[in-house]
C-alpha cells in the first residue's frame, strides 16, 4: 500500500472520529466531518465507496444538518420558551464541556436553558422549567440524530475496506 493511501486512510479515520465527538459539541460540524471522511475514502483505491454512497451520504448529511438546526428551536417553542432559553442551552453545553465530565455535558443544556429563561422572566419558574426540559430534549434529539448518522457513516467507511 502506498504512503498516499495510508495518509488518506488515516485522514478519513480522523475525520470520522472527530465527527463522532462533534455530535455533542456545538460548533463542531459532526455530520459534515463524517461525510468528509467518506469523501476521502472515495479516493482510496482499496475502498469500495462509489458514487452512489457518496451522493446518498451527502444528501443525508444535508438533511440531518437542516433538521438539527431546527429541532432545538422547535422544541423550545413548543414549550413556550424564548430565544433566551435556546441561547442559554447552547451556553450550557459549552459550560458543561468545561467541567470535563459527561454529567456536565448532559446537565449543561438544561441548566443553561433554565438560567436563560429565568434571566428573561423570573416570575414564571414553572414555564422556565418546562422550557428548559424541552430545550434539553431538543439538544438530545439533535445530537442523537447526528450521532446515529455519524456512526452509520463510520460503519460504511469500515465496511468499504472489507
Amino acid at each position: 500500500m502506498s504512503a498516499g493511501a495510508v495518509f488518506l486512510i488515516v485522514l478519513a479515520s480522523l475525520l470520522i472520529l472527530i465527527s463522532l465527538i462533534g455530535c455533542v459539541i456545538p460548533g463542531v460540524p459532526g455530520t459534515p466531518l463524517a461525510w468528509a471522511g467518506i469523501l476521502t475514502a472515495f479516493f482510496i483505491e482499496r475502498s469500495s465507496i462509489g458514487w452512489t454512497e457518496l451522493i446518498v451520504t451527502g444528501a443525508v448529511t444535508v438533511a440531518v444538518e437542516i433538521i438539527n438546526n431546527f429541532v432545538p428551536s422547535l422544541f423550545t417553542a413548543k414549550a413556550g420558551g424564548s430565544r433566551a432559553g435556546s441561547i442559554g442551552s447552547t451556553v450550557g453545553v459549552f459550560a458543561g464541556l468545561l467541567t470535563g465530565s459527561p454529567m456536565g455535558i448532559i446537565l449543561g443544556p438544561f441548566l443553561g436553558a433554565l438560567v436563560g429563561e429565568l434571566i428573561k422572566d423570573r416570575s414564571d419558574i414553572k414555564r422556565a422549567l418546562r422550557s428548559a426540559c424541552w430545550a434539553f430534549l431538543g439538544f438530545i434529539v439533535g445530537s442523537g440524530l447526528r450521532l446515529i448518522t455519524c456512526a452509520v457513516f463510520a460503519m460504511i467507511f469500515i465496511k468499504s475496506f472489507f
